[in-house]
């Protein structure tokens, strides 16, 4: 009998299943990628955001997008980083994929705003208000009003605040946003147009997407996502 034996073949190691172990730090993302250039960032901010300021090399899928591209999406057997302003909707986004059956991701501590506060290289546009400055202020303007016009017109209006108040409760304890996804659909978080499948094809292949360009006003109505080249 040989002394020798053939070794099993390896397979790439899953990422823990606890949270926690799987958010990277702005540090920790780049050594990922350096190690394994084939390492996918995945902005999941509206294109507007995205458009605005975002990680070299990323690609643009907004959050409420993802249920339309997830079994594409699913097939990428490389690391995915999640991307977002701050961490929300990449945790959400991280929910929705590992439900799909993806176990290869991992989550980018501080999103963008992380990012850029440890120096990492960005790539910027025209200045938009990021998705959770807009949800605050329309959440604000709508309380203001609905108390203003208590006070002026008719008590009935302190059902606004009301309203607005218990929408806020609801998005805490369920970590979802109504507010959040009427205004990502709003023509100011959708300046930019590019083809959806060409783009989440790219993906899945780990090929380099096209850049990302203007839009007529026909096509901005209609754009759905958008990304860029590094």
């Amino acid at each position: 009998m040989s002394g020798s034996s053939t070794a099993a073949p390896t397979t790439p190691e899953a990422p823990d299943s606890t949270p926690e172990s799987r958010i990277l730090d702005p540090g920790a993302a780049v050594r990922l990628r350096e190690t394994n250039p084939r390492t996918r960032f995945l902005d999941v901010r509206t294109p507007g955001e995205f458009e605005s300021v975002h990680i070299r090399g990323s690609y643009n899928v907004p959050l409420n997008e993802l249920p339309d591209h997830r079994d594409d999406i699913v097939g990428v057997e490389d690391p995915v980083v999640l991307v977002c302003q701050s961490g929300n909707r990449a945790r959400q986004a991280d929910e929705a994929l590992r439900d799909a059956g993806m176990e290869n991701l991992r989550i980018l501590e501080g999103g963008v705003s992380g990012w850029r506060a440890s120096g990492q290289p960005v790539e910027t546009g025209p200045e938009r208000l990021s998705l959770e400055r807009q949800v605050r202020i329309a959440a604000g303007a709508l309380a203001f009003a609905g108390g203003a016009l208590a006070l002026a017109v008719s008590p009935l209006w302190a059902l606004l605040p009301t309203f607005v108040g218990a929408g806020l409760v609801f998005a805490g304890v369920t970590d979802t946003c109504g507010m959040a996804m009427v205004l990502s659909k709003l023509p100011y978080n959708r300046p930019a147009s590019c083809d959806v499948p060409a783009m989440v094809s790219a993906l899945a292949d780990g090929r380099e997407p096209a850049p990302m360009g203007r839009a007529s006003a026909s096509e901005t109505a209609a754009a759905r996502t958008c990304t860029t080249s590094s």
